[in-house]
Parts: C-alpha cells; structure tokens; sequence
C-alpha cells in the first residue's frame, strides 16, 4: 500500500513536505508574530520556551522514529529474508557486470516467482538496477569488484519486459549498460 513512497521521487518529495511543512509553518508563525507586535518588547519566560522546545523536538523525533520503524520493512535484506522464509521455491540468477554489459544466467521467468540475483563486477563499480514496465524502479544492487556477489530476492508479480540499467557511472559506454528481463503471466 505505501510502496509508492520509497518506488518513486513523488514519494521522496512527500516525505520531505512532511518534515519540512512544519517547520515552515512554525518559522512563519514566529516570523509574523514578531513583526505584528511592533516595536514593544515581548516578554516570554524561560519556562514557556523551554516547554515549546521540548514539544517541538518530541514531535520531530516521534515522525522520525515512527517513519524509520515504518520503513523497515521495505529494507532490501529484510524483505529478501522474509520472502525466502515464506517460498522455498527460489530460482537462483547469476549476473555479471562488465564492460558495458550484463551477463545474465537467466533471462526469462513465470509471475508469482522468487528470484534470487547474485551479481558481482568484474572490473569496475557498476550498478544493476531492475525496472519494472511501467517504468519505476524496483531495486537496486551497487557491485563492486573484488566485493562477494550482492544477493536480493525478488518476486515478480506482473508479466512484461523489465528493463536491467547500470546506475553507476562505469565509463565511456555507461548510458548502454542495459539489458532485459522477461516475465511471462502463470499458465492456469
């Protein structure tokens, strides 16, 4: 339900908003506040500000701990875990990354099937990101070589093309580091 926030750059920019209307909206009351006082003194005590402090920074450590603790679950080592206890059906895909292309083991797979990704690099720190058709992204690996392979587990729910980037700069040929992978809808 709340994929969209850590899938897509509107949910990034929401959880900024979050964070940063707030503090707008307190900088604002203050700013104004002041200014329609005039050129008289406010006399505010010690106490009252200490109280408004302590809310304040309560406040922004309840969103902040609460939103992390919410996230948790999107983790690319939790989630990896949590599907490989629930299917023991995995299929194991090996990757390689080098020069300006993938080497992929298996390229074509069924909806509804776990697939686990090693990927390493064989020459220099290349990324091995996987889109879905629509065109969001739904992972990514960073190799780097001489670093064990990177694993992740992934199910994939939706028949279409996938498209495999590179998201690290790796060179000259980066921008066409790509590849494809097939998934095909579950026979009844």
């Amino acid at each position: 339900m709340f994929e969209f926030i850590y899938q897509s750059g509107w949910g990034a920019f929401s959880i900024l908003l979050l964070f940063q209307l707030p503090f707008m909206f307190f900088f604002l009351y203050v700013v104004f506040s002041r200014s329609s006082a005039g050129s008289t003194t406010i006399d505010i005590s010690d106490g009252k500000v200490n109280k408004l402090k302590n809310a304040w920074i309560s406040v922004v450590v309840i969103l902040f701990l609460g939103i992390n603790l919410f996230s948790i679950q999107y983790i690319p080592a939790i989630s990896t875990a949590a599907i490989a206890k629930v299917t023991g059906d995995v299929v194991d895909v090996d990757v390689s990354a080098v020069s300006w292309n993938y080497e992929i083991s298996k390229q074509e797979f069924t909806a509804g099937q776990s697939v686990r990704f090693s990927a390493k690099s064989v020459d220099t720190v290349h990324g091995f990101a996987v889109y879905h058709p629509d065109g969001r992204i739904l992972f990514t690996l960073m190799l780097v070589p001489g670093v064990g392979p990177s694993s992740l587990i992934h199910t994939f729910t939706d028949p279409g093309t996938y498209k495999v980037r590179c998201l690290e700069y790796c060179g000259a040929a980066h921008h066409e580091m790509s590849d494809e992978l097939i998934v095909t809808a579950k026979s009844s």
